[in-house]
């Protein structure tokens, strides 16, 4: 999983922001939890993480948990928290932008939604907005990353059969006008085999943990 951190202008006077929390499965790009609050902090962090894991009843050993060095994230009760849940953590090389390009990615798909505003007026109008987004990101939003899925079809399983279903269609095209196909017979994109951060050179085979960090 990632976790993300953005800021977005509001709160009824000029230099105020409301502070918006994300974590994303990076493999399905799937939004397991977000949160918006006034201001950030450690205890913020630890409450947020620790409540979106219990949700999903992780096991022990099975999540990374990959975020950035805000000082929230690498405070040492936040480090506890996530030993005492057998979760491992990872960050962001120093001074390297491009350590946590899902939550980026997501951020920029949020800023330029059509209906993002200048400035929310108040954190209950900004709340409400995350609410529209992020249930359009994760039911709606396809995702060229994910072969043209959504990210709920594939935290929750459905791809593959709605792949197989998409090479019915395709082949039925296929069968009608060869013709309009030059090299082959077409097929649908697939899923890809793993997401990384930071790929390490040699994973071990039965490491299924996927590395993580709008």
């Amino acid at each position: 999983m990632v976790v993300g951190h953005h800021e977005a202008e509001g709160g009824g006077q000029k230099g105020s922001y409301f502070c918006l929390y994300t974590i994303i499965d990076i493999y399905s790009r799937y939004t397991v939890g977000w949160m918006l609050a006034t201001h950030e902090n450690k205890e913020l962090s630890e409450q947020f993480l620790s409540s979106t894991i219990a949700k999903y009843e992780v096991e022990r050993g099975q999540l990374t948990i990959h975020s950035d060095r805000g000082s929230p994230m690498v405070a040492e009760n936040v480090a506890q928290m996530m030993s005492n849940l057998g979760v491992t953590k990872s960050h962001s090389r120093p001074k390297t932008s491009n350590d946590n390009p899902y939550s980026e990615s997501q951020y920029k798909t949020l800023k330029y939604r059509h209906d993002f505003p200048d400035r929310f007026g108040c954190i209950e109008d900004a709340r409400a907005w995350c609410e529209r987004f992020f249930d359009w990101y994760n039911l709606e939003h396809r995702h060229s990353g994910i072969a043209m899925h959504t990210p709920f079809d594939v935290h929750f399983g459905l791809a593959e059969q709605l792949r197989e279903m998409r090479a019915d269609v395709l082949d039925a095209v296929y069968a009608k006008h060869p013709e309009r196909f030059v090299r082959k017979a077409p097929e649908p994109p697939k899923l890809p085999e793993a997401a990384w951060i930071n790929k390490p050179d040699q994973p071990r085979p039965d490491d299924q943990t996927i590395p993580a960090q709008g």
